[in-house]
């Protein structure tokens, strides 16, 4: 059997760099950025809903506050500014789907490395854990004190 050496190389040359693009396009695409869970499309927010924010500030002080705090580092990582480090669709899967997320998505992997703790499922409601993402803005904007 002959080889054509020339022929073999050209094809290597056009088909490697076609293949390695594809393989990076599917190893970095949008939904990685959402996390892993429920939320598996973009959020379109809106203003910030003084209701919910009432509610996630509630909700807050009842499931999280014993291991967050804002400003400062508790069991888990302060959680100032979360909204402008992550995407929103991100912070909800992280809230539905704590154990999950630590096992598949990167960043949650590295805060686990980081703070040792599991974050634990506080078998928080889809639309509570919206409301816990509506106050977090709103502490991010600088509306409500935490």
């Amino acid at each position: 059997m002959k080889i054509n050496i020339k022929l073999t190389t050209k094809v290597i040359a056009v088909i490697l760099p076609i293949l390695l693009f594809a393989i990076s396009l599917g190893s970095c695409g949008v939904k990685e950025e959402y996390g892993i869970g429920p939320v598996k499309e973009e959020m379109k927010l809106e203003p910030i809903n003084d209701k919910m924010v009432a509610r996630g500030k509630e909700i807050f002080d009842v499931k999280c506050i014993a291991c967050h705090k804002f400003d400062v580092r508790l069991v888990g990582p302060p959680l100032k500014d979360v909204t402008k480090r992550r995407r929103p669709e991100w912070i909800m899967n992280q809230i539905l789907n704590p154990i999950e997320m630590t096992q598949k998505d990167q960043t949650s992997k590295e805060l686990f490395a980081q703070y040792l703790v599991q974050m634990t499922f506080q078998d928080v409601s889809h639309p509570d854990a919206r409301a816990l993402l509506e106050y977090f803005r709103a502490v991010d904007e600088n509306k409500v004190t935490p």
